[in-house]
């Protein structure tokens, strides 16, 4: 699938458990390394929110899960301005990040998808 979630190979490697237990470090291992966690983001906070589906998608999240994206937003922001990340114990674990936004996303594409398809439908005369 294309678009704010870009291409995933997810659903084909969990489907293996020999390619599960592979891949999985290595996923954890680039999680880490990739910083956001040392700034308490999860996965879903780093998505463009430029985008229509995502802008949509953000529209749908509950109260509490738009106060925690804001709380992480302006914790990273302040952590970015003194130019260092937050205290190990604030990071964000593994089992902290979980995909909150990805359902939302997702329905709004596949809602997106059915409007176009039935924008496009012709009706023809019997």
């Amino acid at each position: 699938m294309f678009g704010p979630l870009g291409v995933s190979l997810a659903p084909y490697v969990q489907s293996s458990r020999t390619l599960s237990k592979w891949i999985t470090p290595i996923a954890t291992w680039y999680a880490n390394a990739a910083g956001y966690r040392k700034y308490g983001f999860r996965y879903d906070d780093l998505l463009v929110e430029e985008n229509d589906t995502v802008q949509r998608a953000l529209t749908r999240l509950t109260p509490s899960e738009k106060y925690d994206r804001a709380y992480r937003l302006k914790r990273a922001s302040q952590a970015s301005v003194l130019h260092a990340p937050l205290p190990k114990e604030q990071w964000t674990s593994n089992s902290e990040d979980v995909r909150y936004l990805k359902p939302h996303v997702l329905d709004v594409a596949k809602e997106e998808q059915e409007r176009q398809m039935w924008d496009t439908v012709t009706v023809a005369k019997k």
